[in-house]
């Protein structure tokens, strides 16, 4: 295991279609996959495992805890160009949350993948010069 990868897991409906989203329209690369119930895609220095219900992680705590897919926890992409990465996932019929948030230094939006899981597009832009 690379330990030069920050990692996060989202718990998927379906592996495959999530796998078709991260790299056909996020720019991830598969790096492993075992059949119907895991796969682990990166980004630059980002890993993603995307595991389906059925995969060992996605099994329900002591407590009776089901772990599923959505909720606001979220990996955050840089870009160089929001606006522009926006207008070409909408082409692709991406679904997005919100429209583009502007606020001091940065621009976000937030999108679904087809599980419903968020992943936040973010965009530096130049600081306010001050007194």
């Amino acid at each position: 295991m690379n330990e030069n990868f920050v990692t996060m897991r989202y718990i998927v409906n379906d592996v495959q279609e999530s796998l078709d989203f991260y790299t056909g329209h996020l720019g991830f690369a598969l790096q492993a996959q075992a059949g119907k119930a895991f796969a682990s895609v990166t980004r630059g220095a980002t890993r993603l495992l995307l595991s389906s219900r059925t995969s060992a992680a996605a099994q329900a705590t002591p407590d009776g805890g089901v772990q599923e897919p959505g909720g606001w926890a979220r990996i955050v992409l840089v870009v160089d160009d929001l606006t522009k990465e926006v207008e070409r996932l909408k082409s692709t019929n991406v679904k997005f949350r919100n429209d583009i948030q502007r606020g001091v230094g940065s621009s976000q939006i937030l999108l679904s993948d087809p599980s419903g899981n968020i992943v936040e597009l973010f965009e530096h832009t130049e600081h306010p010069h001050t007194p």
